[in-house]
């Protein structure tokens, strides 16, 4: 799944090393995605597959914390975004791993890259800010990509389809949540995530288990090993993003973040033999270029750093 826009951007010290964490993130987030695919292909339910991923997720981000910045960490200024941010994020999950159990790994991961552009062309109404008849062009441009990939004689479920688009307007709803929890510490706000998700699939996990015992009572050192690594993946390439924004900024990053695609194409390709055609390649392209277009162009609009006043 595309990774969430980092709530805090600075300006790096050292952007090569961000490219880097960004790319290896895109990468760890669609390793993500085929181990969610490949494990409900054996037969696990997803509602038991997201208890793991976010169960692993909030205990890696826990373990990474000292138990007495916890407390420090868990302090919101903005309770109520941070805790519809988890459950949007939650539900963002739920549906596109339903997604990619009827659509092949690239094609659903394309997507959900229209939803940074209907977060652009709705910001004037949802967050005040000036309208910009780019914006709106760029999102056009994103959304006749996806009519390109979802074409009638493409071959991909309907079913799949609207499970991907309702993916990518909740992603969009997450990137909205993300800028108003964006006055928080970063790691605040994956404790938020991760705990919602976490707390949610526990309250569930008496209706949910019954369901998935029967199929883990079969699981090996294979299928266990692929179930945890979920978890592992998410927290892995949300904390690699983190980092990564901490070190370049945002508009340099941007571009990088598509490789997500390739990234989903290539496992797909290696797991289970799905390679898009050149007319699908061809609206991942142009999904991409809308995305990258408008990144370079809200880059040569923002504001101009204030120098800092001279200590005599």
């Amino acid at each position: 799944m595309p990774p969430t826009p980092s709530p805090q951007t600075t300006l790096g010290r050292s952007p090569f090393a961000g490219i880097a964490l960004v790319v290896l993130s895109s990468w760890s987030l669609s390793t993500l995605d085929a181990s969610g695919k490949w494990i409900m292909a054996v037969g696990l339910p997803l509602t038991f597959l997201c208890w793991v991923r976010f169960f692993v997720h909030i205990v890696l981000v826990l373990a990474l914390i000292r138990p007495r910045s916890l407390s420090k960490l868990l302090q919101t200024q903005r309770p109520y975004a941070q805790v519809l941010r988890g459950i949007v994020m939650f539900s963002s999950t739920f549906t596109f791993f339903s997604a990619l159990s009827y659509l092949p790994q690239a094609e659903a991961t394309s997507i959900n890259f229209l939803a940074p552009l209907i977060m652009l062309a709705c910001a004037p109404w949802l967050l005040g800010e000036p309208p910009r008849l780019s914006r709106w062009l760029a999102a056009l441009g994103g959304f006749m990509g996806i009519l390109v990939i979802i074409r009638p004689g493409s071959g991909l479920d309907p079913i799949g389809v609207a499970l991907g688009l309702c993916t990518a307007l909740l992603f969009a709803t997450q990137y909205l949540c993300t800028r108003r929890v964006a006055i928080d510490n970063p790691m605040t706000t994956m404790v938020w995530s991760g705990g919602v998700g976490a707390t949610c699939m526990t309250l569930a996990l008496p209706f949910t288990l019954p369901n998935a015992w029967p199929v883990l009572r079969e699981f090996g050192v294979l299928e266990w090993s692929v179930l945890l690594s979920t978890g592992v993946w998410g927290a892995l390439g949300h904390l690699m993003q983190i980092q990564a924004y901490r070190l370049a900024p945002a508009s340099m990053l941007a571009p990088f973040i598509y490789l997500q695609i390739v990234a989903a194409a290539a496992l797909g390709w290696m797991v289970w033999g799905d390679f898009p055609d050149a007319l699908t390649w061809l609206g991942i392209a142009v999904v991409c270029g809308s995305g990258i277009a408008i990144g370079a162009v809200e880059w040569r609009r923002r504001p101009a750093p204030v120098p800092k006043a001279k200590v005599s």
